[in-house]
């Protein structure tokens, strides 16, 4: 940021099931998270999204 001020972030996890990533990724992204990274959860088939955004105020 040019004006000196820090840019502050939120984050989330959220359980993504394989047969509906799509559908799951692009609702989160309407909300204005952004798709950080994809990690397995307990097994493979399990995925966890982690999520950032912009602080608003």
């Amino acid at each position: 940021m040019s004006d000196g001020t820090v840019q502050r972030w939120e984050y989330l996890t959220a359980p993504v099931l394989i047969h509906n990533t799509q559908a799951i990724l692009n609702n989160f992204g309407r909300d204005g998270w952004e798709l950080v990274q994809v990690t397995t959860g307990l097994n493979a088939e399990q995925l966890v999204a982690w999520f950032k955004r912009p602080v608003q105020g």
